[in-house]
């Protein structure tokens, strides 16, 4: 089987993420795409992240007119701060023995890949599939994993970059901006009941044309 894993906190969800899930699952012609919400991501430890429940419920808002989409919920179960690394040796563990992991991450998140626990391993027990991030410089991957002998594998994908963030949909939640367009109409209905974003501090809104 071969599996694409997207990590992120998602919060909240939006289409930016699922076009780029469905475009690895198209080009990689993977049988499964599975999203993996953090739990208490340790390379954002201190910033404010809205309860895990909160945004699984967006996740599962999201991905519900998907068959080939799934959630893990692996990180938000574990306790204190999770890292890639042990998430996918839980998964290998799990999966059949043949199964083929593609752990897909933005650009941007590769510029601290030096940083993450054992990334060597992470490259061991999974193919990388980089997305083009808008607003951000090319990264190398070559140079960034050329020291490791099964650099020749990993994946490089080529897709059109989404001006969306979820930094930007939590920016417009709090203005009372409308997100439509930004995120699936469920997931701006929950935002909405739920009243998530609502303490943030707002920057001031300027309309863009």
């Amino acid at each position: 089987m071969r599996l694409g894993v997207v990590g992120g906190t998602f919060d909240p969800v939006h289409l930016g993420h699922l076009a780029m899930a469905e475009e690895a699952r198209v080009q990689l012609v993977l049988d499964r795409v599975m999203f993996l919400p953090a739990g208490q991501p340790w390379m954002k430890d201190g910033k404010p992240l809205s309860p895990a429940e909160d945004r699984v419920q967006m996740l599962r808002l999201a991905i519900a007119s998907n068959p080939h989409f799934q959630i893990c919920l692996e990180e938000v179960n574990r306790p204190g701060p999770t890292y890639t690394v042990d998430t996918l040796q839980k998964l290998m563990e799990e999966l059949r023995p043949e199964t083929r992991i593609f752990f897909i991450v933005g650009q941007d998140a590769m510029q601290d890949f030096h940083r993450w626990k054992e990334p060597l391993k992470v490259l061991d027990l999974c193919t990388l599939v980089v997305v083009e991030r808008l607003g951000h410089a090319a990264v190398d991957v070559s140079e960034i994993v050329g020291g490791v002998p099964a650099a020749k594998d990993k994946v490089v994908m080529s897709m059109p970059p989404m001006g969306i963030s979820s930094t930007e949909v939590r920016r417009r939640a709090a203005a009372a901006v409308s997100l439509r367009y930004h995120v699936p109409d469920a997931v701006a209905e929950y935002i909405e009941e739920q009243g998530l974003y609502r303490d943030l501090c707002p920057q001031r809104f300027k309309a863009r044309v």
